[in-house]
């Protein structure tokens, strides 16, 4: 008998595309002998859809003008999807088994969707209320990583309210570390709001476009090396992929490097020593640890000129799109992606 699997996608996040082309990716990949797909696209504005066509190519957004009006009920009793049917109708009620967020960034990434789905009562897959929470802020994660003694660069952590005094706050930036500086907003993904600041005045640019993202702000010392990346899958016992390299077209991974940028291009498996490869891995698993972390992660890092390892962040919902590292480390490492599709709905949990 087939499971009942809600695909949750798009969502009010600036990933919004992004996520359209992963849900893709998992439409066309998941195995369809197993699972009956439901699914519902969020859009920018809030709205949630169910959709029953059968061009899955959901980027065209034929799934907004044709959408049915259904949201995933909170009440446990009704067991998942509530189609509303217009005024004076009963709403239909369609048991869902699983739910598989494919939503990047804020209102999908962060807790919010896994609430949810924990009120509800409906197991879920990847990382609960509380890891996707810490991930996505990445001050917090700082925080956190902090403590387990995995080693990561200087930061500073501002909020947005402090930027009224902004020669206060660049004052203490920079009696903290020396330029140049990466800014980043603390809860937004890939790469979005992100700046780099040679100076006093390409600072406070920095910080004041980091605001228009989030109310609070990363401030980080310049690492220089490698970016590399491994992923992560399993509940208690977890398996961690070989290690990757980005390999920017621009001076750093900017969300326009990574999705538009035909020059950016990524390795399944970086040239670097196999005791190095051995410390990254053994350091995404204490980070995925730190944060509580369930299902997937993709664990970023620099590999520094004299070989240190510096961690660089943690995403619990990586991308699936055909350039996303996540599904192809596990390809190279021998689990193609309609298997990996099919481990992570098994791991799915409340």
């Amino acid at each position: 008998m087939k499971q009942d699997i809600l695909l949750l996608f798009g969502g009010c996040s600036s990933e919004h595309e992004v996520s359209l082309k992963s849900a893709t990716t998992i439409i066309n990949n998941i195995d369809k002998s197993k699972y009956e797909v439901h699914l519902v696209g969020i859009t920018k504005e809030g709205r949630w859809l169910l959709y029953k066509g059968n061009d899955f190519d959901l980027s065209t957004n034929n799934w907004v003008t044709s959408g049915i009006p259904a949201i995933l009920s909170p009440d446990p009793t009704h067991k998942g999807l509530c189609i509303l049917r217009g005024e004076g109708q009963e709403p239909i009620y369609v048991n869902i088994d699983i739910v598989f967020p494919v939503l990047h960034g804020k209102n999908g990434e962060d807790g919010t969707i896994q609430g949810l789905c924990k009120l509800a009562q409906i197991p879920y897959v990847g990382c609960g209320v509380l890891a996707s929470a810490v991930a996505m802020d990445k001050g917090f994660t700082k925080i956190v990583v902090e403590a387990k003694g995995v080693p990561q660069a200087k930061f500073v952590l501002v909020k947005e309210r402090e930027l009224k005094q902004m020669d206060q706050v660049v004052n203490k930036i920079e009696e903290a570390f020396a330029y140049p500086y990466f800014i980043k907003p603390a809860n937004a993904g890939s790469s979005v709001g992100i700046s780099k600041a040679k100076n006093k005045e390409e600072l406070i640019a920095g910080l004041n476009e980091a605001a228009k993202h989030d109310s609070r702000i990363l401030v980080e010392e310049t690492i220089v090396g490698r970016e590399v990346e491994t992923a992560v899958l399993g509940n208690e016992e977890v398996e961690v992929s070989g290690v990757g390299e980005i390999l920017a077209a621009a001076e750093f991974y900017d969300f326009d490097a990574k999705y538009n940028n035909a020059e950016s291009k990524t390795v399944v498996d970086a040239d670097l020593p196999q005791s190095t490869k051995e410390k990254i891995r053994a350091y995404a698993r204490e980070v995925f640890d730190a944060v509580e972390g369930k299902g997937l992660s993709r664990v970023d890092f620099f590999v520094k000129e004299d070989g240190s390892i510096i961690f660089n962040e943690i995403n619990t919902l990586p991308g699936f799109t055909s350039i996303s590292m996540y599904p192809m480390l596990f390809d190279a490492a021998g689990t193609p992606i309609q298997e990996l599709i099919t481990k992570l709905i098994e791991l799915a949990a409340l």
